[in-house]
């Protein structure tokens, strides 16, 4: 006879482990939106006065609340079941997504950030970042549905018609609209000037748009009543690349400029011919869209295509590097919850025969700490890039806003690529924490690097990144845009070894850069971002620790969460900052190695 033997169920109660849901952090989001946006002061310039710290906290409160309940249970459901192409071309979206969308129309949250003549709430535009990033957390796939409108609305307030503008951004706003981005195409993708689609004028000022698109984000869906599609094309006669591209809006269902009411007319000569099926983020369909013959509307002029799309990408980049810290935050949470509570083997010095949970591990503790220290870093800089966004827009002095607007061309491109890469591979340590059962889909650990892998591709990959930082944003205003920050980081910071190997690196791609030896600089871009945005993050993360102890020395009875911006701090410039100094060589080399390295059928 066989007996039960007592391990297998130790084993089995692992195996059937319980996830804990995603909770959002509220303190953090709050400490951060206080001491590294200053929302109050960006408060007094916005179009909602209300939109102060205390009363944005509260309302971020519910907005967590809300996301946790009904957005992230259907994560899972949305990577196990996916989206469907039915043969007539509309797509499915999974199980419960529908009606968690009308909740989210309802909840408002969609348009918070958008002036409040179109329906919108009038407050900052780090108010928005904050709610992605809970958004994003809870379920990256869904997300990626209102971020893309929120881009959209974004480049229509910049660039459209006031007609335009009564059409469809009330709509958008709402939520009873959403949008997508078409600018990619089978022989077309980060050469955008190779596109191909066209669009030829009529007699009664419309276009029709002709030509297939690919991976376009929630391109269809059942999820609300119109798609709103941006799409690049080029005109009859149009010059060739990008000066030649000009961007229209194709609608699935048309609404003339005269129904202001938002009234749907007929179908649009628009088809999803089909979805992709992707590594992860399954709950959003990726599609393939054909446009035959559609009816199109021009947004400003022709030829100025590319300049509005931008207005969109720059909008996009951000919230791409908000994807990167919400799956750090997730897979954080995932990650010490586990190892809080998985015990197995004993830890130096403590009696026999006891057994410990895996965090006091020296090992298990140091990839948790990273994990924290990265996350922190990450959404202090993000909102503090935010807030620049809110500062370049609002502030009563032109050169503030002046000003603002150079550092969020400078830290965007920090923020979308060091953040993206830094949530791949915070996921991979949650995996790495959970041991195998990190590798089992069951704990959600493997679903969040997969949901994640796509985030330092879009928007311009993160290579692409690298070179536009060192190529344009390293000479902005002559190059003070750069050193002013700089110079800012070794005030507060200190002027550290990293710090001076930045100012190093710095100096040699401008040297390879006026020299033309533009290869030499251009094999170095990815490692000199990484030392800029480390360096970047320790001054955030100092800044943090700093306001933490203005807050104990006050008085403040917090003293564990406050413990912990200190102690995070410490981590990053003890474990994180001075994988700086390693990277130089790698930004400094130039391009005669690689050059001579046989590469096969080269």
């Amino acid at each position: 006879m066989c007996r039960f033997d007592p391990t297998l169920r130790n084993w089995l109660s692992v195996t059937s482990f319980v996830r804990m849901p995603y909770q959002p952090p509220l303190a953090e989001i709050a400490f951060a939106l206080e001491h590294h946006a200053n929302l109050d002061e960006l408060a007094t310039w916005c179009a909602n006065p209300s939109a102060d710290l205390a009363t944005t906290v509260g309302l971020l409160a519910e907005a967590g609340r809300f996301v946790a309940e009904v957005f992230a249970p259907l994560a899972a459901t949305g990577d196990e079941h996916g989206c469907v192409r039915h043969p007539n071309g509309t797509v499915s979206t999974p199980p419960g997504t529908p009606e968690a969308y009308q909740k989210f129309v309802e909840s408002g949250w969609g348009g918070i950030s958008f002036p409040e003549q179109f329906g919108g709430g009038g407050f900052p535009w780090v108010v928005t970042i904050a709610f992605q990033e809970m958004l994003a957390a809870a379920n990256m796939g869904f997300s990626l549905c209102p971020l893309l409108t929120q881009g959209a609305i974004e480049l229509l307030l910049h660039h459209a018609s006031p007609e335009q503008h009564a059409v469809y951004l009330p709509k958008m706003i709402g939520g009873q609209w959403t949008a997508s981005m078409n600018l990619t195409e089978p022989d077309a993708g980060s050469d955008v000037g190779a596109l191909r689609t066209n669009a030829v004028p009529q007699a009664d000022g419309t276009y029709r748009v002709s030509g297939t698109k690919i991976f376009i984000t929630y391109g269809e869906h059942d999820l609300a009543e119109n798609i709103v599609h941006l799409v690049l094309a080029r005109t009859p006669n149009a010059a060739a690349g990008t000066k030649g591209i000009s961007i229209f809006i194709v609608p699935k269902f048309l609404a003339a400029l005269d129904q202001l009411d938002g009234t749907l007319g007929e179908r649009n000569g628009v088809q999803c011919l089909k979805i992709e099926h992707k590594i992860g983020i399954h709950a959003s369909p990726t599609c393939v869209l054909e446009f035959d013959d559609a009816v199109g509307y021009l947004i400003g002029e022709e030829g100025a295509g590319m300049r509005a799309m931008f207005t969109m990408m720059n909008n996009a980049r951000l919230s791409v590097g908000v994807e990167g810290l919400a799956t750090a935050e997730a897979a954080y949470q995932l990650a010490r919850e586990y190892a809080n509570n998985r015990v197995q083997g004993r830890i130096a010095g403590s009696p026999k025969p006891s057994n410990s949970p895996i965090a006091h591990h020296p090992d298990v503790g140091l990839m948790l700490a990273t994990m924290r220290a990265h996350v922190d870093a990450m959404r202090a800089l993000l909102y503090f890039d935010a807030a620049q966004v809110d500062r370049a827009t609002s502030h009563p002095n032109e050169g503030e806003r002046r000003n603002a607007h150079n550092l969020v061309a400078l830290l965007t491109p920090l923020c979308k690529s060091w953040c993206s890469d830094v949530g791949i591979e915070m996921a991979s340590l949650g995996i790495q924490i959970h041991g195998g059962m990190g590798y089992i889909e069951e704990t959600g650990a493997a679903r969040l690097w997969r949901d994640s892998r796509i985030a330092p591709i879009y928007e311009g990959t993160n290579g692409i990144q690298a070179i536009d930082l060192v190529t344009r944003k390293l000479g902005l205003e002559g190059g003070s845009t750069l050193d002013d920050l700089l110079s800012q980081v070794a005030a507060e910071a200190g002027d550290t070894a990293e710090l001076q190997a930045v100012q190093r690196a710095t100096q040699w791609m401008r040297l390879a850069l006026s020299e033309q030896r533009i290869e030499d600089a251009l094999a170095g871009a990815t490692p000199y971002l990484r030392m800029l945005a480390t360096v970047v993050g320790d001054w955030v993360m100092q800044r943090s620790a700093r306001a933490a102890r203005i807050e104990l020395n006050a008085g403040s009875d917090n003293l564990a969460f406050l413990g912990n911006r200190i102690a995070s701090a410490t981590v990053f410039r003890n474990r994180v900052l001075p994988t700086v100094l390693g990277l130089e060589r790698s930004a400094t080399t130039g391009y005669s190695d690689i050059s001579d390295f046989e590469i096969p059928g080269k």
